[in-house]
């Protein structure tokens, strides 16, 4: 998937590619870092001075003793994987949908079976390990997420169209990074339907009543 660096304008924090480069991020955030950073040149180059300094410090690392039998009981794993595991089917290459997302999803984008979650939004959970959640989310041209906070940490990175809230617009690329102290309405741009990849790892606070009730239904 290519795209122009120069419209990308909303990036990683610090702390979030330091995280990843220490494989200290849930896999949910892994998903979304990995494929900003596919599409952002800045944040790829980043990302590559934090992982040479990862590198230099494990160079200063003492050595620690394994067992003898290391090598020859990781090969027979490797062997026995190889075994085990049959090759996946080609995927059509997508537009929409970066390297590092494909893994994860198994279709295009209209071939995916997204679950309605209220006001014509569609969302389809990915899966991954339990200590958060990651999901593609389908906005409707032109249509408001409901106003939410966080009790946690949202990544959101945008895959195709655009939306705003209450702070500035994010397009294709851009990833908004919100925390306990935001609260915000996105709203879809008019145009395209705004395709979304969003981590959380705790469940959103909606400001009013029927999110309230939809969220223990949806997992939001």
């Amino acid at each position: 998937m290519k795209n122009d660096m120069k419209q990308i304008k909303h990036h990683l924090t610090e702390p979030l590619l330091m995280g990843y480069a220490a494989g200290t991020l849930p896999e949910a955030f892994n998903v979304v870092v990995a494929t900003h950073v596919s599409m952002c040149d800045d944040c790829r180059a980043a990302l590559a001075e934090y992982e040479a300094v990862g590198g230099e410090v494990m160079l200063e690392t003492d050595p620690v003793a394994i067992a003898e039998d290391a090598l020859t009981a990781t090969m027979a794993m490797i062997d026995a994987e190889k075994n085990t595991v049959t090759a996946a089917p080609k995927r059509k290459p997508s537009n929409i949908f970066p390297a590092p997302l494909q893994d994860y999803v198994s279709g295009d984008i209209d071939a995916l079976k997204w679950r309605k979650v209220g006001g014509g939004v569609s969302q389809l959970v990915l899966k991954t390990s339990k200590d958060a959640s990651v999901r593609l989310l389908r906005i409707p041209a032109g249509t408001a997420v409901p106003d939410h906070g966080h009790r946690g940490t949202e990544l959101t990175l945008v895959l195709q169209g655009a939306f705003t809230d209450d702070d500035d617009r994010f397009g294709v690329g851009d990833v908004e990074v919100a925390n306990e102290d935001l609260n915000h309405t996105p709203v879809a741009e008019v145009g395209v339907d705004c395709i979304c990849l969003a981590a959380t790892d705790a469940p959103l606070r909606f400001n009013s009543f029927l999110p309230r009730i939809a969220q223990r239904f949806v997992g939001i």
